[in-house]
C-alpha cells in the first residue's frame, strides 16, 4: 500500500496526464491583469481557457465549460453580475467551481461579497494568509483551519511559504515553490485556475486541490533554476508546466 505522502505525487502525475488527454475547458471570471498569464498557464497544462464576462454570453460559455473560476481581483459590477449569473448554472449542472477572494483583506465590500459567494458553496476556496485572516482564520491554527473547511463545506487551499489543503477531515501540507513566485503578478490567480482545471478531471476535490498546488509549486522550483529574474521566470514556469512529468513530480514533491 502506498503511503499518503507518496501517493499524492503519483496521483498528481496521473492528473496531469488526464488534463492533457481531456483538455477541460475552464471559464475564468478574473481580472484583466491576470487574464493572459492565466490563459497561458492553462494552455500549458492542456486545459482550454475562456474569459468572457459579457452579460450576453457569459451564461452560454458557462454551460459549455467543465469548471469555473471566480476571481475577485477586479471588483467591478460587470464581474460581480457575471459571477452571480453563472454560479447557479454551474451548481445545477454539478460542475466544480473555485473562488479566489483576492484582496478581501483590503476591502470590506470585497470581503462581504466573498462571504456571499462562500455561502453558495464553492467546490474549492484558494487564498493566501492575509485573505484567510479576513475571513477569521489563522494560518498558524491548523485545527481551526480544518474546522473552518468542515463548517464551510468546501475544500480550502491556503497558500504561502507552506501550502495547506483541507476538506474538514483530511489535511495536506505542501512545501514546494520558490520566492520568485511572489515577484510575478497573477501567480496566485493562475494557481486558482489550475485548481479549477484539476477539479474538472478529478472527482475528489481535496485530491484535486492538493495536486494543483503540488504541480504549480514543483513547476515554480524548476522555473526558478532556469530563470535570470522575475521576467524570465514568468516564461519559464509556463514551459515547466508544459513539460511536467511523473519523474519530476514524484522526485520533487514535498508533501505531508
Amino acid at each position: 500500500m502506498r503511503s499518503p505522502q507518496r501517493a499524492l505525487p503519483e496521483i498528481t502525475a496521473e492528473i496531469v496526464e488526464r488534463l492533457r488527454q481531456r483538455r477541460p475547458r475552464v471559464h475564468c471570471i478574473t481580472n484583466p491583469v491576470a487574464q493572459t498569464f492565466t490563459a497561458n498557464v492553462l494552455l500549458a497544462l492542456g486545459a482550454a481557457p475562456s474569459m468572457t464576462v459579457s452579460p450576453k454570453e457569459v451564461v452560454p460559455f458557462a454551460r459549455r465549460c467543465d469548471a469555473l473560476l471566480v476571481n475577485l481581483g477586479m471588483f467591478d459590477f460587470e464581474r460581480q453580475k457575471a459571477a452571480l449569473a453563472v454560479i447557479p448554472v454551474i451548481s445545477r449542472a454539478r460542475k466544480p467551481w473555485v473562488l479566489d477572494p483576492v484582496y478581501i483583506d483590503s476591502s470590506a465590500p470585497r470581503a462581504a461579497f466573498a462571504k456571499r459567494l462562500i455561502a453558495k458553496r464553492p467546490t474549492a476556496l484558494r487564498l493566501n494568509e492575509h485573505e484567510w485572516a479576513a475571513l477569521g482564520g489563522s494560518a498558524k491554527d491548523l485545527a481551526g483551519f480544518t474546522r473552518h473547511a468542515a463548517k464551510m463545506q468546501t475544500v480550502i487551499g491556503l497558500t504561502g511559504e507552506l501550502d495547506f489543503v483541507s476538506d474538514g477531515t483530511r489535511l495536506s501540507s505542501i512545501a514546494n515553490g520558490d520566492p520568485l513566485m511572489a515577484k510575478v503578478t497573477a501567480m496566485g490567480c493562475a494557481s486558482s485556475a489550475v485548481v479549477a482545471a484539476c477539479l474538472a478531471v478529478e472527482n475528489d476535490p481535496w485530491i484535486a486541490t492538493s495536486a494543483a498546488l503540488v504541480m504549480f509549486g514543483v513547476a515554480g522550483e524548476v522555473a526558478a533554476e532556469r530563470a535570470r529574474g522575475p521576467g524570465s521566470f514568468a516564461v519559464e514556469i509556463i514551459d515547466a508546466l508544459h513539460a511536467l512529468n511523473s519523474v519530476t513530480l514524484v522526485g520533487r514533491a514535498k508533501v505531508k
